[in-house]
């Protein structure tokens, strides 16, 4: 069964970037990326999660890091250039970004929006990020996702 092409997809093939499409078995009660990782069963450090973010000045930042890590805010403020920043509501997600909890590509969002990775991801040779749909991965190098999304790596996660 071959996958329907989503934008993040579309966007890649635009590029000529080579990727991978997969799917899983979505649990409604569980959205997040440590349960994409388990049911695509692979290690959690290999699939990325976007966050996004708002700054003071309520600016849009996104942000991949591991599926079982933690945001620092603090050091996404400091490699953003701001004082400081806070997650956007779940509800704010469909309006900024064109995705929804649980299936918030770093790629083609409705607007291009300042992309910062945690460097951990240049320690794996593929990983998983969302295709922009709910149990739908992107399995791609990280140098093309940081190509694509035109991200700066930085370490970004709580240690």
């Amino acid at each position: 069964m071959s996958l329907k092409k989503t934008n993040a997809a579309r966007f890649l093939d635009t590029l000529k970037l080579p990727y991978e499409m997969t799917s899983y078995e979505v649990d409604e009660e569980d959205l997040s990326a440590t349960h994409a990782a388990h049911a695509l069963g692979v290690d959690a450090a290999c699939v990325f999660k976007t966050l996004v973010a708002r700054d003071d000045a309520k600016h849009i930042i996104v942000a991949c890091i591991p599926a079982a890590e933690e945001i620092d805010l603090k050091a996404l403020a400091k490699v953003a250039g701001v004082k400081r920043c806070e997650l956007v509501a779940v509800k704010e997600l469909l309006g900024l970004t064109g995705y929804i909890r649980g299936g918030c590509s770093p790629l083609a969002m409705k607007k291009a929006y300042p992309t910062f990775i945690d460097t951990s991801i240049t320690t794996h040779e593929k990983v998983y990020v969302s295709a922009g749909l709910r149990g739908v991965q992107l399995y791609l190098a990280p140098t093309i996702l940081i190509q694509a999304s035109k991200a700066i790596c930085e370490p970004l996660i709580k240690l």
